[in-house]
């Protein structure tokens, strides 16, 4: 759960990832879940209409990942990867371990990690202890 409003995420997100341009970072990852994920996939496909340059690949942890979704955060998902350039599905149906999966390919598909993390278990604290035992460097946004 964020601690944070929203809309305050989405600016640190946004200037984060104009910072990770600025640097040379051309390609971002996004593992697609709701709230930060698909927030920064939405950045990146914003940007890439006045910087082509920019990629967008996506990281699901199983086939059939947003069916339990709601309509607006399934579109949202939906029309996302449909501008990803590539979209990487680790495994055919859920599993536990699919979503550590994900976590580990965009950690090694990366050469600096951005997440939005509120200090709580999950996820999000599992790819970032992944990243640090991996030495990619982490930006931690407050959640």
């Amino acid at each position: 759960m964020l601690k944070r409003p929203e809309d305050d995420i989405k600016v640190d997100l946004e200037n984060s990832i104009l910072r990770a341009v600025s640097e040379g970072y051309t390609t971002f990852v996004s593992g697609m879940a709701c709230g930060a994920d698909i927030w920064g996939a939405e950045i990146v496909v914003r940007l890439k209409k006045s910087n082509p340059g920019l990629h967008l690949l996506a990281a699901i942890p199983f086939a059939g990942f947003d069916e339990e979704w709601d309509d607006e955060w399934r579109a949202r998902y939906r029309f996302l990867l449909s501008q990803a350039e590539y979209v990487k599905v680790m495994e055919p149906a859920y599993t536990r371990e699919a979503y550590q999966e994900r976590n580990e390919w965009m950690v090694n598909h990366s050469a600096k990690v951005i997440a939005v993390y509120s200090g709580q278990s999950g996820d999000t604290r599992n790819l970032i202890r992944y990243a640090r035992l991996c030495r990619v460097p982490v930006l931690c946004l407050k959640g």
